[in-house]
This record gives structure tokens, sequence and C-alpha cells, in this order.
């Protein structure tokens, strides 16, 4: 798996868990809908350290836990 596809499952998998809408997370983190939007369609190569934190500020998590999944062990991402 792509590590920018691995990012967006873990996004999905957190709101899933804390029942959250993109909307939520929208008003949670202040990460702009549009800006989530793009993540998830791809639209950008890579996800901007910065958002991502806003995210993980979002979900109340630190950047460690958001990383912290199967999704992102060494055998399972490619560049």
């Amino acid at each position: 798996m792509k590590l920018e596809d691995a990012v967006i499952v873990r996004i999905e998998q957190l709101c899933i868990e804390r029942n959250m809408t993109k909307y939520d997370l929208f008003k949670a983190s202040g990460v702009p809908q549009t800006t989530l939007t793009s993540i998830k369609k791809k639209r950008s190569g890579s996800v901007k350290i910065s958002t991502l934190y806003g995210i993980c500020e979002g979900f109340n998590i630190s950047l460690e836990e958001f990383f912290k999944s199967p999704l992102f062990a060494r055998d399972n991402v490619e560049d």
C-alpha cells in the first residue's frame, strides 16, 4: 500500500472509531474541509506534516498514536 493510501485509510479508521464525520473532524481540527477532501481524493501527492498534526489534534491523539498502526508497518508501505 502506498503511504498516502495508508494515511487516508487511517483517517477513515479514526473517524469510524470516534463516530466522527468529516465535518466533525473539520470542526475539531480546524483543517479545512477542502483539504480533507483533497487528501481523501488524492488530489495532492502528499500531506503536510502541519496538516496531519491538525488532524491529530482533531482526534485528540499524537502523531505517534496516528502512526502506531499496522498500516504503517515497514512491510505494508511502499513509496
